[in-house]
């Protein structure tokens, strides 16, 4: 897993965070990784910070995106609202400066952590405790 800055095509093309990740589809779901990611962010929100907090899935090629749209449109229905979350290509990943990386991991009980990495980590635990090691 890598945390950075990702961004896809015209007119996606401006940098977004993110996380990239491989996962083995026989160890995990790809439905399940989108539906962490659909838990972890305000996915059925087209706030005014979408530019700099896209909510996507990034593919690298037409089988992923296939593959990723349809887990879109099964998850849906676990939700009240549509889910604004897109799937585009990916165009570019670069890893953010070392100083943001494992942020949770070197700040663990600072503000910014306590008040929203750590309920969303709990509410992850919980919901998905039978994927966890």
């Amino acid at each position: 897993m890598e945390q950075g800055f990702i961004r896809s095509e015209p007119p996606d093309d401006n940098w977004s965070e993110a996380v990239r990740l491989g996962f083995d589809p026989a160890e995990i779901a790809r439905d399940v990784l989108i539906e962490v990611h659909l838990r972890t962010h305000a996915s059925t929100s087209n706030h005014s910070m979408r530019g700099k907090y896209r909510s996507a899935v990034y593919v690298g090629d037409a089988a992923q995106g296939k593959a990723a749209r349809d887990a879109l449109g099964r998850l849906q229905a676990g939700f009240d609202r549509p889910l604004v979350t897109r799937v585009l290509s990916l165009a570019e990943f670069r890893a953010s400066e070392e100083r943001f990386q494992n942020y949770h991991e070197k700040r663990a009980g600072g503000p910014f952590c306590t008040r929203y990495i750590d309920p969303k980590l709990h509410m992850l635990q919980a919901a998905f405790a039978p994927h966890l090691r």
